[in-house]
This record gives structure tokens, C-alpha cells and sequence, in this order.
């Protein structure tokens, strides 16, 4: 049976119900963006796929407490992201992964662009690079806000800092970076 040809909303209807190819087809389509989400927050190419199998499982499981089908793929990410968050401070890991499993990840996204792109990937790959040596707080909470688009609220909310925090943590962070970039790179 193949669901390819059917919009999201009809897939989320029919997992509802139970229907496995459906949720493989659901899998199929956003496995690939929460993979990226996840790695982004515990810095683990393995962990990484683990989280966010652990997130699919739990979103097939509470489908039906989605209030609104059109939301699926920001509830799916928020709840990728809340499981990442979660699995990076119960595994506390202070080890750097590295930035080969991320380049990876960003030339299988790119594969067949000309080469002029190649000139943004490097210094794309180079701010990555710096961001992953900022201190834990502050590269999370860059990624929730400058990659994931999170706004300073859900931040707070998902960080458990206070509103005003988040904005101090998210202005320092941007500092850091920003002198940081500067002494590597010249930007």
C-alpha cells in the first residue's frame, strides 16, 4: 500500500487509527529534519537517532492529543526537542562530537548545488564549528532561537529560565560567538 500521494493531515487521520504505513510514511517524511533537530542539542550522531525514534514513538502514542492535525510538525519538533533537551542534561556528556558527523549531514542536504555554495558551507561549517565550543547554555539556547526558531517565551519555557534570562542568555551567547568568530575567522 502506498500513502505517498496523500496530503499530512490524511496520514495523521489514518495513524490515529492505527494505520502502520501511514505512520512510516509520516516517518519517511520528517525523520530527517527531527534527526538534524536532535543532533543540533546532544551533539551525538547515535544519541541523535535515538532521541528522536524515542520522539516518534512517543508522538504515535499520543496522537490522538493533538488538537489541531495541521500542527503535527511543530508539535513532532517541540517534542524532539523537549526529549533531546532532556536525554543532553540526564546524560550531562561533556564530550565534543565530531565535526566530521556534521559535515556529513550538511553535504548529504546539499548534494548536487554548484560551487559557489560550497563557499557558504564553509563558513556555515565554520560558525557550527564555533557555536559547538560555547558554553552549554549558550549553544542550546542559539540553536532553540537562531536554527530552530523558537521564540524568547518558549525558550524560557523550554530551558526553565525565566523570560529575562533567556534574553540576557541569548544576547551573551550571541556576544561570545560573535568574538569568537571574529579571532577565528576574521568575519
Amino acid at each position: 500500500m502506498t500513502l505517498t500521494n496523500h496530503n499530512t493531515e490524511q496520514l495523521i487521520k489514518l495513524c490515529v487509527s492505527g494505520n502502520q504505513f501511514a505512520q512510516l510514511e509520516i516517518y519517511n517524511r520528517y525523520y530527517k529534519a527531527m534527526y538534524n533537530t536532535a543532533f543540533r542539542i546532544v551533539k551525538n550522531s547515535y544519541e541523535a537517532e535515538d532521541v528522536m525514534q524515542d520522539s516518534f514513538l512517543l508522538a504515535f502514542t499520543k496522537l490522538e492529543t493533538l488538537k489541531d492535525i495541521k500542527t503535527f510538525g511543530a508539535w513532532l519538533k517541540r517534542i524532539v526537542v523537549n526529549n533531546s533537551i532532556q536525554h543532553y542534561k540526564k546524560t550531562n556528556k561533556r564530550d565534543e562530537v565530531g565535526i566530521n558527523d556534521l559535515l556529513y549531514k550538511i553535504e548529504d542536504e546539499n548534494d548536487g548545488l554548484s560551487s559557489d555554495t560550497e563557499i557558504y558551507n564553509i563558513k556555515a561549517k565554520q560558525v557550527i564549528e564555533t557555536l559547538n565550543t560555547l558554553k552549554d547554555n549558550y549553544r542550546v539556547a542559539l540553536t532553540l532561537h537562531l536554527i530552530e526558531g523558537y521564540d524568547y517565551d518558549e525558550i524560557s519555557s523550554i530551558m526553565n529560565i525565566s523570560y529575562a534570562n533567556c534574553r540576557t542568555t541569548i544576547s551573551r551567547a550571541k556576544d561570545s560567538l560573535r568574538k569568537k568568530m571574529t579571532s577565528v575567522i576574521g568575519f
